[in-house]
């Protein structure tokens, strides 16, 4: 691990650090993190390991408040892998809190949850966010971004809590007739559950978590911006991967994507006969053309995002069908047609309802035609949420005809329902799934919390545009603070032709939580994150098919902070970072 290197590189700055952390009263889960309005935030000691006090079986006794353990077992080591690696051995605990029977559909609904602890502990804590609509107990292992893991989070060392977010899998989608169940998948589970774990921590080791984590990608993103917002005093590091924190809006966008589709579909049962694989690569090839050499290489990638912006113009660079689509060519309904979903969802007054998003090569990845063509009218998906968990009232006959609701959508007069509330429903989804404030990050950037947030700019359900503009404010908004400026606690990071929180054509591997961590507890901004390409031999044994075939399979980039971007230096290998800059 990066981190394990890092302590042996820097013991001595570790315990000057780790001096200073102390003093600074920042060193432990309790600590009083106010600090005075001219000081600068403290720079957080790192975490101390130390081994389980008791046995699993002990843990069985935990008591906390509406909480039900239901069984602690040791899971030995091996039992669980990453990479083909063995994960260490540790306590695994199920439970779940809050159970009660609701007066609206007399369901039971509780929130679940798994927590796994390590015999051997490194000190950390992290909350693992998990995505979709959430009602699976997905394992507590902590994996919280990239495609084709080498490590994660339990095999380093944390504790990890993963939960259903207070629902389960029978329940979906329905449990979003129930008020108290989408607010508690919007926020309450995450507020809940958080001082439960670090409590229970304490009565695995004898001592609260020294550094707590939260992390995940899609609406597990969404839950660590949460985190991020209302829970800033009680994490140190947030790592936001592809987050989906706009998320009812972001799912009408898809909405509108399927009517759009709709418009040049030769089978609308099909939404891929829209655009099919042959003429997203066309129009992939012409955004190359157009932007791939703007970063100073021609490599299949486009990292000038920005510069693309006006390099590349849809209804000029595309070749345009003189008749019949034959699979050289877009027709100019295509072309508009596309022009307006990368344009984002409008009103009939013309009135931006969502982001944009930029043009990418990584269009021609299936991940991003499955969000497309399937998830904007799936049962599972986006017209379901939309349909039962964000619009109020609820409207439970989408699960009939998903399709149909996906296209019948009025922008004019359902959109709005997105933000209305009633006598039952009295929180909106803009409420209870978005997070309150967005832009004060005051919390977390005070006690010496960090922040990292990473997307890709193929990303075919939630627009980077939409988490950029989020962090263009976040700059403005902290541009003459004179505790620091928003790249000291909270930096973006897009990877180019990547799509929904993995694959594409794209360096798609990298270990963020590793320089988070190292960001948090040992002061090293990360300037960069490496990235590599999942080609044949991949060691995490997940291979992205789809690379092209002349990219070395193990190419690897710098993924640049924004607004930098990473830039070939003129010289040496160009399948290697090390020959280029963030500049």
């Amino acid at each position: 691990m990066n981190y394990t290197n890092n302590k042996r590189i820097l013991t001595r700055s570790a315990l000057v650090l780790a001096i200073l952390g102390s003093l600074a009263g920042c060193g432990s889960d309790n600590d009083d993190t106010t600090v005075p309005s001219t000081t600068k935030p403290p720079q957080l000691s790192p975490a101390v390991g130390v081994k389980m006090t008791g046995s699993c079986s002990d843990l069985l006794g935990f008591q906390y408040n509406n909480t039900v353990i239901s069984s602690a077992t040791l899971q030995e080591a091996g039992t669980l892998t990453v990479a083909n690696k063995p994960i260490g051995a540790h306590c695994l605990v199920k439970g779940y809190m809050d159970q009660r029977v609701s007066p609206v559909d007399g369901q039971t609904y509780q929130i679940g949850f798994e927590m796994r602890l390590p015999i051997d502990w490194n000190g950390r804590f992290l909350y693992q966010g998990n995505g979709g609509t959430d009602g699976n107990l997905v394992p507590a292992i902590g994996q919280v971004g990239s495609g084709g893991p080498l490590t994660n989070a339990l095999h380093d060392g944390f504790a990890v809590i993963s939960s259903d977010a207070g629902h389960n899998a029978s329940q979906n989608p329905m449990f979003g007739l129930d008020p108290q169940a989408r607010i508690d998948y919007g926020y309450g589970a995450i507020t809940k559950l958080t001082p439960m774990a670090k409590n229970l921590i304490k009565a695995a080791y004898g001592k609260l978590p020294d550094r707590s984590y939260a992390g995940g990608t899609s609406n597990g993103g969404r839950h660590a911006m949460i985190a991020a917002t209302r829970l800033g005093d009680q994490y140190d590091g947030i790592l936001a991967s592809t987050p989906g924190f706009h998320l009812p809006r972001a799912a009408a966008a898809q909405l509108y994507t399927a009517q759009q589709l709709r418009r040049v579909a030769t089978d609308e049962n099909d939404l891929s006969t829209a655009l099919t694989l042959t003429e997203r690569k066309v129009l992939a090839k012409a955004i190359l053309d157009r932007c791939d050499a703007l970063d100073g290489i021609a490599d299949g990638l486009v990292q000038d995002v920005e510069a693309c912006r006006t390099a590349f113009d849809i209804h000029k660079d595309v070749p345009v069908c003189s008749s019949t689509r034959d699979g050289t060519c877009l027709s100019s309904e295509q072309i508009d047609v596309l022009a307006n979903i990368y344009r984002g969802p409008v009103n009939s007054a013309g009135q931006a309802l969502y982001a944009t998003q930029p043009f990418d090569p990584g269009l021609v990845g299936s991940n991003w035609a499955s969000w497309k063509f399937e998830s904007s009218v799936g049962t599972a998906r986006d017209p379901v949420a939309v349909g039962i968990l964000f619009q109020v009232p609820p409207d439970p006959t989408v699960t009939q005809n998903s399709r149909q609701f996906a296209f019948n959508f009025n922008f004019d007069t359902d959109y709005p329902k997105l933000s209305a509330t009633n006598n039952v429903y009295t929180e909106s989804s803009m409420s209870f799934m978005m997070p309150p404030d967005e832009l004060n990050l005051d919390k977390l950037r005070n006690h010496g919390g960090k922040m990292i947030v990473v997307q890709g700019t193929a990303d075919g359900v939630f627009s980077v545009d939409d988490t950029q503009n989020w962090y263009d404010q976040l700059l403005q908004h902290y541009k003459n603070d004179a505790k620091g400026t928003a790249p000291g606690f909270a930096r973006f990071f897009r990877v180019p032709g990547m799509n929904h929180t993995r694959d594409g054509i794209a360096t798609d591997q990298f270990d963020a939580l590793t320089a988070l961590v190292n960001w948090v507890e040992y002061g090293q901004a990360p300037d960069k994150i490496i990235a590599t390409a999942r080609g044949a031999g991949n060691p995490s044994g997940q291979v992205n098919t789809e690379l092209p075939q002349d990219w070395a399979p193990d190419r690897t980039r710098p993924l640049c902070p924004y607004p930098l971007i990473a830039r070939y230096n003129g010289q040496g290998d160009s399948e290697k970072a090390e020959n280029f800059s963030c500049k």
